[in-house]
């Protein structure tokens, strides 16, 4: 198994003058360490307007930034949005980071959250998925093509070589969002690595990981020309501590976390420059569901941690990435808890890479047939943010409805 860490930039008030400048400061020397430490990746994500949980809307050049700082480390997009920047923009602007960092780029790519990210940039909700699959189709071919044109619903440009190229071939490897848990089935399908959250369950980990690679397997069609890349990354809150309690105390900031997506996907920005979340947050940090939010993170002592992962080992989840920078946690405490988990924790599953690449061989070249699981009683109860991130507040109340449905008649 491989571990990446993860960035949201989130940045809750109040705020001093030099609040964000620390911030990207912390983050680039966590990232320099983890390099030190000896963790695979390093993801950042892009976020617009969504004051206090992601002041991130420029990661190209965060990440440009960090390839300078480290050596080894991946550099990922966790994720571009499409439906927001413009296909030619995005394809040099990954070229030029692969190039900065010697081929260390990994793209992933996204719709987009709600209209309060979208709205702004003329995109509606409703089409963000067709913009997005139309840009994959758009984008990729610049990466090798010197006379590329494109003529779609959305995009439309004449033929132009688009410069630089990047320094992996054909180009770095692709990635899909996965926020809605059903797209990691259709991540399969278009032979892209998947972006999830953490399972609920061992039982929804194993029945989501089969439909995957079955899908990757048996039911792939790709959205243009380019290579499989057979991978699926959860994304789990995070913070090692030396007791259970103490783990508890100082990861805080996960709650904070899924208390500000969820309030984004349910309110959108509706006071711009005068909210105040973390304000907000207070009346809801001690409740049951917040706590409840602890229960599948990978927050504890380095015993309850290591318990915790081989649940995933067991599901041959190839990437656990760990969100370790959220709400007010501290400098200090995201360093240690990245230094004892490398140091008590990480090589033991990395350990298991050379076994799980040779499950992964097998699955691939046809030795292990995968059962084919049913996802169904896992669509509802899909993850801990199953309710926030891509969601129009109509969806959001369909599928609460759908939820306390099925609640109700479950006894």
């Amino acid at each position: 198994m491989k571990f990446g860490i993860f960035y949201e930039h989130q940045l809750p008030r109040p705020w001093a003058e030099h609040s964000e400048y620390d911030l990207l400061q912390n983050s680039l020397t966590q990232i320099e360490l983890a390099d030190q430490l000896g963790y695979d990746y390093a993801w950042e994500v892009e976020h617009h307007f969504l004051e206090e949980y992601s002041h991130s809307s420029a990661p190209e050049v965060f990440l440009g930034a960090a390839s300078q700082r480290t050596a080894n480390i991946r550099l990922g997009h966790g994720v571009i949005q499409l439906p927001t920047n413009q296909p030619h923009r995005v394809a040099e602007r990954v070229a030029t980071l692969d190039l900065l960092s010697g081929g260390r780029v990994e793209l992933g790519l996204g719709e987009g959250a709600g209209p309060a990210e979208l709205h702004p940039f003329g995109t509606q909700v409703r089409t963000k998925r067709d913009r997005w699959e139309e840009a994959v189709q758009a984008i990729i071919p610049m990466f090798t093509k010197t006379d590329w044109e494109f003529h779609g619903d959305y995009h439309d440009f004449p033929a132009r070589n688009v410069v630089p190229k990047p320094f992996q071939k054909p180009h770095p490897p692709l990635w899909v969002a996965c926020s809605n848990i059903q797209t990691i089935g259709q991540a399969g399908a278009w032979g892209m690595g998947a972006l999830g959250f953490t399972f609920v369950s061992p039982e929804a980990a194993k029945a989501w990981v089969h439909k995957y690679y079955n899908n990757l397997l048996h039911n792939q069609h790709k959205l243009t020309d380019y290579p499989a890349n057979p991978n699926i990354a959860m994304v789990s809150g995070f913070m090692c501590a030396e007791t259970d309690e103490e783990a508890y105390e100082k990861a805080a900031g996960w709650t904070f976390f899924i208390f500000a997506l969820s309030y984004y996907g349910r309110k959108g920005v509706d006071a711009p420059g005068e909210g105040n979340l973390w304000e907000e947050f207070q009346a809801w940090r001690h409740t049951e569901k917040a706590q409840a939010a602890f229960n599948g993170a990978l927050i504890g002592s380095p015993e309850t941690i290591r318990r915790k992962l081989r649940i995933f080992q067991a599901a041959h989840v190839d990437q656990v990435i760990l969100l370790n920078q959220a709400g007010k946690t501290t400098h200090e405490d995201i360093c240690g808890s990245l230094e004892m988990f490398a140091n008590e924790v990480m090589p033991e599953f990395h350990g298991y890479e050379a076994e799980h690449a040779q499950w992964k061989d097998d699955v691939l070249g046809g030795r292990i047939v995968l059962e084919d699981l049913d996802t169904t009683p896992y669509d509802i109860f899909s993850h801990q943010n199953e309710d926030i991130v891509r969601l129009t507040p109509e969806q959001l109340k369909a599928q609460m409805a759908a939820k306390e449905a099925a609640q109700a008649s479950a006894g």
